[in-house]
């Protein structure tokens, strides 16, 4: 198996290696980061002006690295384009993906385009506290989600997210939760005004979901499609369309 690794936090990120070290047991590794990190940049892609890669070196035998001058989507792209790929895995990120950040994750981006090329996308982040991740400690589990998902043979996305110290492994819905936005102003060394910006969630995760998995100690697995369409409210709208057509054809 050939495989693409990706991530945003950077070519130099500790679970990017950590993630291309558990990899090599399942294939050929090549791995293809930004040169900086690129945390949130969501889908982004570099449209106008060109990019670039060049060797990088990092701490794992056996596996070519290159940093690239874009976005995660970037080197999910260019990364297929030079590589033989089956699938790219993106991460393990610092920090949770879940719910409502998956619409502005870099990380999930690289799976992201990398379906969009035909090639299966999975993404892994993990939370981040005052010290690193026990990257160590969610090994197994680590092998184990990609044992599952790597296994299966056909074109797919998912988002997976390992809570510090995992007790199992559950398939979960994407968290939806609304927010209170909070402005938090402040002052830099020079005197100039500049903001700091943050959420407030306004109710508890719901059980099934991805963030309610992490919460309660569980690796959440995540399957995700690319079509956003709200097919209960589109069914609602043709219908709806349907009868109005039909009344007026009874009125003439």
């Amino acid at each position: 198996m050939n495989i693409l690794i990706a991530n945003d936090d950077g070519i130099y990120s500790p679970g990017l290696a950590a993630l291309a070290q558990i990899a090599k047991d399942f294939g050929s590794v090549t791995v293809m980061a930004p040169d900086v990190e690129r945390s949130a940049a969501s889908h982004a892609i570099t449209a106008h002006l060109p990019i670039s890669y060049k060797k990088a070196t990092i701490a794992v035998d056996g596996v070519q690295a290159f940093k690239v001058n874009g976005t995660p989507a970037d080197c999910a792209a260019l990364g297929t384009h030079i590589c033989k790929t089956d699938v790219v895995l993106s991460g393990i990120n610092m920090g949770p993906n879940l719910g409502n950040a998956m619409w502005h994750s870099g990380t999930l981006a690289a799976a992201k385009q990398a379906v969009l090329l035909g090639v299966k996308g999975i993404a892994l982040s993990t939370p981040v506290g005052k010290a690193e991740p026990d990257f160590e400690a969610l090994t197994p589990f680590v092998k184990q989600t990609l044992e599952l998902l790597l296994k299966e043979d056909r074109l797919a996305l998912y988002n997976v997210n390992f809570p510090p110290q995992p007790k199992g492994i559950m398939w979960t819905r994407q968290s939806v939760r609304l927010y209170d936005n909070k402005i938090e102003p402040a002052v830099d060394p020079m005197g100039r005004k500049h903001y700091w910006f943050t959420v407030i969630p306004l109710g508890p995760a719901e059980e099934g979901t991805d963030r309610w998995a992490v919460e309660n100690g569980y690796v959440s697995i995540t399957p995700l499609r690319l079509d956003l369409t709200d097919e209960a409210e589109l069914q609602k709208r043709i219908s709806s369309s349907t009868q109005t057509q039909k009344e007026g054809v009874k009125k003439i």
